[in-house]
């Protein structure tokens, strides 16, 4: 028998550094990566490539990005290599350069479909985006790309056709829970809640655990009264994002709608300890403390809510029935005025603080 022939000394360790690397043993895989290139005098290119993938996933962006400058000097015809510069370059917010470095990788593969996607969010007008995601789905028909084609008509202001370029993608995936939740979210924003609900159970069929169609779900149940059903389904996600501030803003919604309102306070305040910024929340939050006639603290939680989203005639309105309350009518009648100029129909729903 004849003895395999042994591997050149610029490649005898790749394979050890690939498991490592695939096995997220870092720590380990630097150190080869290391003993690598001191025995190649630093000319081994897989050695240099998977070091700065280690350096990317630090948030050594800039180190990462001259050790992939340094594959593509010693490899200039790979695409991957460029791919790699042109990823790093993005994620330093140097938009123009990446796109051009991902223009001169396209050049040498010209059937790559992941050249596409990328340059998408650096595209400065939707068309030229649009325009290379059908580039795209004609050399791939690939998930990802569809999603971001949908994304730009939505961006487009064009539901109609995201909806339908979501519908042909799910036929191609049908098992694709992101493309069914996210159609089941576009039917629910235009109404058709038997469509909304039927992609968003097929997405539950496939991901129990997925937290977004299961929200959506719930909040669909909510919205007809159903707050047992619904509450059940924020038990399941709870249990995947337990810190998720839309959960707990509709379970605090949901013992709103039992009139639990302790409980609902309760829930409202730690979606907004998550997210103090979201103007909903505390809007919710103004509602339940005015609803409970805590006249005061609606008015703290409404204010709040008016700083951060001064064009929403409701706001103002509530916020005029916290001032009645408490008594200081000029400030009321200032709020009542404000609320009209916004919006001439927001009194339609005042009668309810009154009954």
């Amino acid at each position: 028998w004849q003895m395999t022939p042994p591997l050149p000394i610029l490649e005898r360790r790749n394979w050890l550094i690939h498991l490592h690397y695939i096995r997220k043993d870092y720590d380990t895989c630097k150190a080869i990566i290391k003993e690598q290139l001191q025995d190649t005098q630093g000319m081994c290119e897989y050695a240099i490539y998977v070091q700065a993938l280690i350096l990317r996933l630090e948030g050594k962006i800039q180190q990462s990005l001259e050790l992939f400058q340094s594959c593509s000097i010693l490899n200039p015809t790979s695409s991957d290599n460029l791919k790699q510069v042109a990823r790093s370059l993005f994620l330093l917010g140097k938009h123009k350069a990446a796109i051009e470095v991902y223009n001169e990788a396209a050049r040498f593969n010209q059937k790559d479909w992941v050249k596409k996607p990328p340059m998408i969010p650096l595209c400065k007008h939707t068309h030229d985006a649009e325009e290379q995601l059908n580039m795209a789905l004609q050399l791939n028909k690939h998930g990802m790309t569809y999603m971001m084609l949908g994304k730009i008509y939505l961006i487009q202001g064009n539901t109609e056709k995201a909806v339908e370029i979501y519908k042909i993608a799910v036929d191609f995936f049908p098992e694709n829970t992101e493309l069914l939740t996210t159609l089941g979210l576009l039917y629910m924003q235009l109404g058709k809640y038997q469509k909304a609900f039927e992609h968003l159970g097929n997405a539950l069929t496939y991901d129990p655990n997925n937290y977004k169609a299961i929200l959506a779900a719930g909040s669909m149940m909510q919205t007809h009264g159903d707050f047992d059903v619904a509450m059940n389904k924020y038990r399941v996600a709870a249990f995947t994002v337990p810190e998720s501030p839309p959960l707990w803003t509709n379970i605090g919604m949901c013992f709103f709608g039992k009139k639990k309102y302790v409980a609902a306070i309760s829930c409202l305040k730690r979606a907004n300890y998550l997210s103090p910024f979201d103007w909903k929340i505390l809007y919710n939050l103004g509602l339940v403390h005015l609803t409970m006639q805590q006249y005061a603290s609606a008015f703290h939680f409404l204010s709040a809510a008016i700083n951060l989203q001064p064009r929403m005639g409701e706001l103002y309105m509530l916020l005029a029935v916290a001032l009645t309350n408490l008594d200081d009518a000029d400030n009321a009648r200032r709020s009542y005025e404000q609320a009209v100029q916004l919006d001439e129909y927001v009194f339609q729903g005042l009668h309810l603080f009154y009954k």
